[in-house]
């Protein structure tokens, strides 16, 4: 099964019209996955066969009026890692609390998985994990740092606070928050700032795993959970209450209860809350997919 992730910023109007096109076609192609339309401009990530994925990509480019996407990355599982195909409009392509500026041409400062080797080694350069802590946890890049923000609004708040001056090198999963951090960044001053083109999924795409700078593993919002340096599919489950990846380690404490609860929420839930995933759990298990929920 082929996983197509990507994104454009560009200007897009008529988000409604777009919708209801887009859900269409990706219904008739058997296309499972997300799509976020915003008028910032278009991330997806989606899954099915390559022809499926194939048509798609053609008919996304003729309706936005668009050669390329900014950034394009294919990974590869041995299942389906969506439920369903679900189209959404947001006010932002990601929520921060700043409008994308379009006013002002801006020099991206893309590197290659081969020149961000580079950058990692270089002294006086902050490298920043634009994730959130949980990712951060399950792996990331050797010297990186994280500022502890539990959702990207805080982000911009961090990034506020950095100096002007300051060498820069960000990341991402598949490079979107970065394009929208860095934006930021260039219209308050920020003139070094760097990214990581194409995210950490770009990096193992492009990175001999046994040469990689990365630690541990990458967490990816599908039910694959987490990804290797090679790609395949990862050792993490999902807690069904808190919704967190858990580890091997964490499925061996007294506190994991499959579908229920790990040691990161047990003492957390409330009866209402055990009762609830109790029933989700069980209706998932009837349904054809969650290897993820039975995953040992």
């Amino acid at each position: 099964m082929k996983i197509f992730s990507f994104y454009k910023i560009e200007q897009i109007k008529n988000l409604k019209s777009l919708k209801k096109k887009i859900i269409k076609e990706i219904q008739i192609n058997n296309i499972k996955g997300l799509v976020i339309l915003s008028k910032e401009g278009i991330n997806a990530t989606i899954a099915g066969s390559s022809k499926d994925i194939s048509n798609i990509v053609k008919y996304l480019k003729l309706i936005l009026n668009i050669k390329k996407f900014d950034i394009e990355n294919i990974t590869y599982s041995s299942f389906i890692p969506f439920l369903k195909a679900k189209v959404k409009i947001k006010n932002e392509v990601v929520p921060m609390d700043y409008n994308f500026s379009f006013k002002n041409k801006i020099t991206k400062n893309y590197l290659s998985p081969k020149k961000w080797d580079n950058l990692l080694s270089q002294k006086n350069v902050k490298i920043i994990d634009a994730r959130k802590p949980f990712e951060y946890e399950v792996g990331t890049f050797k010297g990186a740092i994280n500022p502890n923000t539990y959702n990207f609004r805080e982000f911009k708040t961090y990034l506020s606070n950095l100096d002007k001056k300051q060498k820069i090198g960000m990341f991402c999963t598949g490079g979107i928050r970065c394009e929208k951090a860095s934006n930021y960044l260039h219209n308050n001053g920020f003139k070094n700032v760097y990214m990581l083109k194409g995210g950490i999924i770009k990096y193992f795409n492009k990175t001999d795993p046994k040469k990689s700078n990365w630690k541990g593993e990458c967490f990816v919002f599908d039910n694959r959970v987490t990804i290797k340096k090679n790609t395949k599919v990862g050792n993490y489950g999902i807690c069904n209450a808190c919704r967190l990846p858990i580890s091997k380690k964490d499925k061996k404490s007294k506190y994991y209860k499959i579908g229920l609860s790990c040691p990161k929420c047990y003492d957390k839930l409330t009866s209402s809350q055990i009762t609830r995933f109790t029933v989700r759990h069980k209706q998932l298990l009837n349904k054809k997919i969650p290897q993820i929920y039975k995953r040992k």
